[in-house]
């Protein structure tokens, strides 16, 4: 991840640009990443943390991991990618497949995407459509979950049979498995789980008002990829909580040309964070009295348990990181928001050299060193990984986890302070 909106590799010329919000301190934050430039360090934790190696081990933490994602609101999709009404796309969370779709009535839903009678998927990948047809027997399903279409369906409903009765089912009752679902912040967040509620109240907390300062609902779609590598994801979430690998990942990429290594802002939103990468033209910001922010730093959140939000000049970078089948395997999923609308084909070519330079430091330059991360929590044999207290990122995501999962980290879980 990088700030796209400034410098030669950038592709500048196709960005509108956007200026940052008001409610944000930008002279504070540049003032502060200023400070970190020229000091030549970085905002610190308290102490090294060392992490037990059966953290990214154990079976039966990985079970309390997966019951995690699957009760805990989670942003499957952002409204940019079902703009309209009829839009859909299906996710999948786990071993679970769900449909997310905008109805005619504009509100977008989420259901479980399998047909309640023999349980194949009605829905498939992404696109617009009215109905939903399970391909095996030609159930079909509307946009709000409804069985609208069941061939042969005298043979489900009660009545007479040879002077005896017999029941059948209510048909009204039979339609898609709806989950809680709400839009917000330009994001669509889905409880995978059945009959669970949803509260982002409850789960953005602080950070939601930090969120609602970006108009994320107003950006547009541009590219999204999916692929699975072999580590733990909780291994591959820790990996975009700190700019320290940059210059020896991505020194001679997108990401690492246009960042600071080893040096970043943080703060807490409760167990979220924000991290502020300075790029090399900060310089330019120095004695502004409104300097812009996103022409200084790209703003990194970790929403909690996976989610990576990358707020750049050009728009948003989105990686979902979920666990995979088995505790070595994560699932990632890659995506750019533009925030403004292609205004020609030279500027969607640009973009389009964008996103494959800032996918391939993604996929081929962090997941292609993170499988061996990955390796070395299956046969090290040693007892413990140290994060530094230049990680402070990886140290909250180390420790937010271990808590909600109850992982003892021994008692080195002290609060983590803005600037400490």
């Amino acid at each position: 991840m990088t700030d796209t909106g400034t410098g030669a590799e950038s592709g500048a010329d196709a960005s509108p640009g956007r200026d940052s919000p008001r409610t944000i301190d930008g002279e504070g934050l540049v003032a502060r990443a200023l400070a970190l430039v020229d000091a030549g360090t970085t905002e610190m934790a308290p102490d090294v943390l060392r992490v037990p190696l059966d953290y990214y081990r154990r079976a039966d933490l990985f079970d309390r991991e997966r019951h995690l994602v699957m009760t805990t609101p989670l942003a499957l999709t952002s409204t940019a990618q079902v703009p309209e009404p009829f839009d859909f796309v299906v996710r999948d969370v786990l071993d679970t497949s769900v449909l997310i779709t905008r109805g005619g009535d504009g509100r977008v839903r989420a259901f479980l995407n399998y047909c309640r009678h023999r349980g194949a998927r009605p829905a498939a990948g992404c696109g617009s459509a009215r109905r939903f047809t399970c391909p095996y027997h030609a159930w079909t399903y509307a946009t709000d979950g409804a069985l609208v279409g069941m061939p042969g369906r005298t043979g489900f409903e009660g009545g007479d049979f040879e002077g005896g009765g017999f029941e059948g089912i209510d048909v009204d009752s039979h339609g898609l498995v709806e989950l809680s679902c709400e839009e917000r912040h330009g994001l669509v967040w889905v409880v995978a789980t059945a009959g669970l509620p949803i509260d982002l109240d409850e789960h953005l907390g602080p950070l939601n008002a930090e969120l609602a300062q970006w108009d994320l609902g107003s950006y547009v779609a541009f590219e999204e990829r999916s692929f699975e590598s072999s580590v733990n994801w909780k291994a591959a979430v820790e990996a975009f909580a700190e700019n320290y690998h940059f210059a020896y990942v991505h020194g001679q990429s997108i990401i690492g040309m246009n960042t600071l290594t080893n040096t970043a802002v943080f703060d807490p939103f409760g167990p979220h964070h924000r991290l502020g990468f300075p790029s090399p033209w900060i310089e330019g910001a120095r004695g502004e009295v409104d300097p812009p922010i996103l022409g200084s730093l790209s703003l990194i959140y970790w929403v909690w348990p996976n989610l990576v939000l990358a707020v750049t000049a050009v728009g948003l970078e989105v990686i979902d990181l979920l666990p995979g089948p088995t505790s070595d395997l994560c699932r990632v999923r890659h995506g750019l928001l533009l925030n403004a609308p292609i205004v020609d084909d030279e500027a969607r070519a640009g973009f389009g050299d964008l996103y494959e330079a800032v996918h391939a430091g993604v996929r081929v330059e962090d997941f292609g060193m993170l499988p061996a991360c990955g390796d070395a929590i299956r046969h090290a044999q040693h007892d413990h990984m140290v994060i530094g207290r230049n990680e402070i990122g990886v140290q909250n995501v180390v420790r937010t986890l271990a808590a909600a999962t109850g992982f003892d980290l021994e008692g080195v879980q002290p609060p983590l302070e803005a600037g400490t």
